[in-house]
This record gives structure tokens, C-alpha cells and sequence, in this order.
């Protein structure tokens, strides 16, 4: 059995692509899959299946169910946990961070562009699956955050440290 975490970006923003959780795991476990947990309204969710999984199959499903297109960033509890033991910061800093994982690896190229960029007060770590940043003045006064993704010309979505914390916790409820 594999367990998986998939990160749906851009769910129950604003009023947009309203999905709720306990219908979306409705539609998972409707398609075969098993131990469906979410967690919070932002598109979290772990689940367990006997197949392989892509991204493009959740996408898919949810496309078909609820007719969004929502880009799906699947990952596995090994590869959380990595992420966040690999960040860079102290745990002071560590906790108060925000994770913006990376759809695919950026090119040397725009990863150094990238790091050209200093704002005060923010700090941040660019590595092929995740940019770890921690502004002290809070991620809305971040002016960082809004620049990822356009500078790494790469698709992201961002959790904080406490729910990539929640994402192993409830990954583990296999």
C-alpha cells in the first residue's frame, strides 16, 4: 500500500473553486481510495492506494467531480519530511516559516535571479523541491513571498510550518 499527500493549490480562495473537504473525500474513496484524511480547507490531504498515483489522475478526478481545474502537487510523508528536515532555519525561525514547494525543479538560471532578491526582515533558501522562507514582519508583509514564483518560473503552493507538521500527522493515520 502507498500513502500520499496531495496539496491542491488554489481551493477555497476568496469564494473560488469552493470544494468541501468531507466531499472530496467522498469522490477519493468513490474511486478506490482508502484512509482519505484532509485537513483544513485549504486542499490538504492524505490517502493510501494499492496503484501508483500521479498528480495528473487527482487533477483528473477532481476536474470530473467537481469541475475545477486544480493543480495538484502529490508527494509522498518521506518526501515531508525531508523538506522540513532539511530547512535551514533555526526552529525559532523554522516554526514561523513558510514552505513553498516547488511543482517541478527551477533552472540554475532563475534559482540564481532568484536569489539576487533581498527585502529586510525576510529570509529565505531556494532548493529544487522547496523555497524555504521566514519573514519576521509576518508572510502577509512579506514582499518575497509574492515573487517566488514568478522569478523561479515555476508553479508553487505554500504551507505554513504547522500544516506541513499536520501533513505527516495525518499521513501517519495509515
Amino acid at each position: 500500500m502507498n500513502r500520499y499527500i496531495a496539496l491542491l493549490r488554489g481551493i477555497n480562495v476568496g469564494g473560488h473553486k469552493k470544494i468541501k473537504m468531507a466531499d472530496l473525500r467522498a469522490l477519493m474513496e468513490s474511486r478506490g481510495f482508502s484512509e482519505v484524511v484532509t485537513y483544513i480547507q485549504s486542499g490538504n490531504m492524505a490517502f493510501s492506494s494499492q496503484q501508483i498515483v500521479s498528480s495528473e489522475l487527482i487533477s483528473q478526478l477532481i476536474l470530473d467531480g467537481f469541475g475545477w481545474e486544480v493543480p495538484v502537487l502529490l508527494t509522498t510523508p518521506q518526501e515531508i519530511r525531508e523538506i522540513l528536515d532539511a530547512c535551514p532555519f533555526p526552529k525559532e525561525k523554522k516554526e514561523q516559516s513558510y514552505f513553498m514547494l516547488l511543482f517541478e525543479p527551477p533552472s540554475e538560471e532563475n534559482m540564481a535571479i532568484t536569489k539576487t532578491y533581498e527585502f529586510p526582515n525576510e529570509e529565505y533558501f531556494i532548493s529544487p523541491r522547496c523555497a524555504y522562507h521566514y519573514c519576521s514582519d509576518g508572510y502577509r508583509n512579506s514582499k518575497m513571498g509574492a515573487i517566488f514564483e514568478k522569478k523561479l518560473k515555476v508553479p508553487t503552493t505554500s504551507r505554513n510550518y504547522r500544516t506541513m507538521v499536520k501533513l505527516l500527522d495525518i499521513a501517519s493515520l495509515a
